[in-house]
């Protein structure tokens, strides 16, 4: 706790949600009364917080009619913040390249309260031109909520979030945060709209498109000139009509995956998500934990079990050889910026529901000089799995052979505070756009690849979501 950063917690019994409510518009007013004459005339943060008996995150949300609507859930699925509106953000329009854009980041935070949480995401590739569908998401956009609601191994807890800058009006704010309590709609019975009837679906680029790309890039191998390089793929689903994004993460087909998701909706119908099951690092003020993860095994292609899986992949020369191209890459990087680096030894296998992937982690200690989040985003991203090996070429071939602009797709996404943060990578994605969806996923190549079965590969990272869309919700 710090002088500029106060929490208030109304009532320590543990309430309804529409009691809640009540309670922290009560704790506002109260505020307001005690502190109207008395302003300190610097940026402060005042967090109102009250524990919530049990409810649904996800379905909590999709009755909010309140924008930005944001939700978070690491890998572990023991925290968990559904959140909507505007307390403070921080955003980018500008362009340059990625180092540019990190660097124009640490100055925003670094005004910033230390205990303020920001949840939001980055482009992957600054440089390139965005199509008009990512229009909603710039460079970088992060959000403080007015109001979320958290939950940290189990225990639920509704807060608040007043900002107050030194030239803000108290009275104008606490009566903005109350307008926005007042609208939270607190009894949810657990019904939602169907998805509308898919129309048409269709691959950009193409098959045919895509094994001559493959080809091309594979030549860049024979030629010395890369070792790796991941392609995406973009599918476009048209919908009859618009609808609610958060339809696809309310009806998440597999909830045990061990995966993050991640859901950002600046306007209304108009959201980036992500059910990707990689991690970029957390961070602890210096202690930060990232991980190796690459090759990739369909468990339909080889008719097995989670067993079957394992063995394909610990055996496989090819993936090996992928996934080691990503470790020691994080490795080498690392040198730079970290002491006391613990790479595990033994490659570690992720369980998903229709696939398999090698992974490794790591431990280590950020230097003195490089504890922020800046310093790791620009040695970090994009890894191999997501740019290639050397990584400043392979950004090149990207946007030379893939065929639309990858907005947040594969970028770092997840939530940041100036001594603590945690990022996935955004595989697995889509935006949402009106009755538009484009769903991201790729493969990474590497010398012996063959184009017709990494296409299959692309099909089956995407198959959680299209499987939304084929259920009777």
């Amino acid at each position: 706790m710090n002088e500029n950063h106060y929490i208030i917690t109304p009532s320590t019994d543990l309430l309804p949600m529409g009691v809640a409510v009540s309670s922290l518009v009560a704790a506002l007013h109260l505020y307001d009364e005690n502190h109207r004459l008395n302003s300190t005339g610097h940026t402060k943060l005042v967090t109102f917080c009250q524990r919530v008996k049990p409810a649904k995150l996800p379905e909590w949300l999709y009755h909010q009619t309140v924008y930005p609507r944001l939700f978070w859930m690491n890998r572990e699925q023991d925290f968990s913040v559904a959140g909507v509106g505007v307390a403070d953000s921080i955003q980018c329009e500008g362009a340059g390249d990625n180092n540019a854009t990190f660097e124009q980041f640490k100055r925003s935070l670094a005004e910033k309260d230390q205990y303020a949480r920001y949840f939001g995401g980055f482009c992957f590739n600054t440089t390139e031109q965005q199509e008009p569908i990512w229009q909603a998401f710039p460079s970088f956009s992060f959000v403080l909520p007015l109001v979320q609601l958290s939950s940290d191994n189990n225990n639920l807890t509704l807060s608040c979030h007043l900002w107050l800058e030194c030239h803000n009006d108290l009275q104008s704010k606490i009566s903005e945060i109350t307008d926005v309590l007042n609208r939270i709609v607190t009894k949810t019975d657990g019904s939602f709209m169907k998805l509308p009837e898919l129309q048409k679906i269709s691959y950009n680029p193409d098959k045919e498109t895509w094994m001559i790309q493959c080809r091309k890039a594979i030549q860049t191998f024979k030629n010395g000139e890369m070792e790796k390089i991941m392609l995406a793929r973009q599918t476009v689903l048209e919908f009859r009509h618009s609808f609610s994004p958060l339809l696809f993460l309310l009806n998440y087909p597999y909830p045990e995956n061990a995966i993050y998701r991640f859901y950002f909706e600046p306007v209304e119908n108009q959201a980036f998500f992500s059910f990707t099951p990689e991690r970029l690092y957390r961070r602890d003020a210096k202690m930060l934990l990232t991980e190796a993860l690459a090759g990739t095994c369909l468990k339909e292609s080889i008719n097995g079990n989670d067993h079957h899986a394992s063995e394909t992949l610990l055996n496989s020369e090819k993936d090996i050889r992928e996934h080691n191209f990503v470790r020691e890459m994080i490795y080498n990087e690392l040198l730079k910026i970290c002491s006391n680096i613990d790479m595990e030894v033994e490659v570690q296998v992720l369980q998903l529901h229709r696939l398999a992937h090698l992974y490794t982690r790591c431990a280590a200690r950020l230097k003195p000089e490089f504890e922020n989040d800046t310093a790791v985003l620009k040695l970090l991203h994009p890894t191999p799995a997501v740019g290639g090996v050397p990584n400043a070429p392979a950004l090149l071939h990207i946007l030379e052979l893939e065929p639309f602009s990858r907005g947040w797709y594969a970028a770092p996404v997840g939530w940041v505070s100036r001594d603590a943060s945690e990022f996935c990578v955004a595989i697995r994605s889509a935006l949402v756009n009106g009755r538009f969806v484009y769903l991201y996923s790729g493969a990474g190549l590497v010398k012996g690849s063959d184009p017709a079965s990494e296409w299959e590969e692309v099909e089956q990272k995407i198959g959680d979501m299209l499987a939304i869309t084929r259920q009777e919700l």
